[in-house]
């Protein structure tokens, strides 16, 4: 064999190597420093590229870890191209599939199957490459179920049932909590109490939302056969999951609201009361760990008749992950009437260990 065949078949080789790792087709990223990197695309989002190559060295590159893929700043690109068609998301919301050509730096040609010629796009304008398909709604929820059955020289039993459901899509957040409460002594009732909410928030801006939302409420023991309020405003998300790069942090949520309702409270022998309110809630919702959840939520309504007429209700509490999406749920109810019935406390407060299951899809 000739030294010039060693040499073509050598250098062949080495501009193959690049692709022998990749799973998917070879894309030429161009940076404004001049230089070049051969890669297959994943996605370009918030401003970051990520790229799957073999060579990596130097800024504006970053590598987390073997296996994982670049992080280009997009303001460091000023060309791309590929045989493969890619999605171009545009600053007008115009978005685009085709082939990219790099024609001079900054700009590229974008070739679509719809026309004969190619667009021209300017990198400063393209908001994402390959964007992750989002679902439409996301559903989060737990269910969990707690009590205890004693027989014999005492005749005891209680249940407790609490169940959440969230849904989430772009512009709207369904949120639906209830829970329900039952104890009995040696045949005798000693607590059974109800409650719910249901409120849908719509997303007027990223973090800017306005709601409106209904709570239902009964409880033997405060002589209350339903307790309601019907109630709107505006609220807004103070932290929402990915806003902290800590693992620690980063899918912690905190929203909060205020707004006007109608408060109306039917008793068993007490005269009914009714007035409209003032709203005010806080949710905070923190997975320290993939394995430990703290919340905490509340809402009160103050009578914007009389002063002394208002009313607190907040929960809060740990949730551990015990086996895949089974859990345990530690919970502490308060809820407080300044202005009970006659003969009852202005003041109940619930201890609840329970069992459950969570899910997310």
């Amino acid at each position: 064999m000739s030294r010039k065949l060693i040499v073509c078949w050598l250098f062949l080789g080495l501009c193959l190597v690049p692709s022998w790792g990749l799973a998917g087709p070879l894309a030429k990223i161009s940076l404004k420093d001049g230089s070049q990197i051969y890669g297959e695309i994943v996605e370009m989002t918030e401003g970051t590229m990520k790229v799957k190559t073999l060579f990596h060295d130097g800024d504006p590159l970053r590598i987390k870890k073997e296996g994982d893929p670049l992080h280009i700043k997009w303001s460091e690109v000023s060309g791309i191209d590929t045989e493969e068609s890619m999605t171009f998301v545009l600053s007008n919301g115009i978005i685009l599939q085709g082939k990219p050509a790099m024609t001079q730096p900054g700009t590229l040609d974008v070739k679509t199957e719809l026309l004969p010629d190619p667009i021209p796009v300017q990198l400063a304008s393209v908001l994402a490459v390959n964007p992750p398909v989002k679902k439409a709604v996301i559903f989060i929820g737990n269910f969990n179920f707690g009590g205890n059955v004693t027989s014999g020289n005492t005749d005891l039993r209680n249940f407790n049932f609490v169940g959440e459901l969230i849904a989430r899509s772009e512009r709207l957040r369904l949120s639906m909590l209830g829970r329900y409460l039952y104890g009995e002594n040696d045949g005798e009732v000693n607590a059974r109490n109800a409650f719910g909410t249901i409120k849908l928030d719509f997303f007027v801006r990223k973090r800017f939302y306005i709601y409106t939302g209904a709570l239902f409420e009964q409880d033997t023991f405060q002589d209350l056969n339903l307790r309601t309020s019907f109630f709107a405003g505006p609220g807004y998300q103070f932290i929402d999951v990915g806003d902290y790069a800590s693992p620690y942090l980063d899918k912690m949520q905190l929203h909060g609201e205020i707004g006007l309702g109608y408060f109306n409270e039917d008793f068993k022998r007490a005269e009914d009361m009714n007035y409209f309110t003032g709203r005010w809630a806080v949710n905070w919702h923190w997975p320290v760990l993939p394995w430990l959840t703290l919340f905490h939520q509340h809402q009160g309504f103050p009578s914007l008749e009389k002063t002394r007429d208002w009313y607190v209700t907040s929960q809060q509490g740990m949730r551990m992950n015990i086996w895949e999406n089974f859990i345990t749920t530690f919970q502490v109810n308060w809820r407080y009437d300044n202005s009970p019935a006659p003969e009852t406390k202005k003041s109940d407060t619930q201890y609840i260990l329970s069992l459950g299951y969570a899910f997310e899809s």
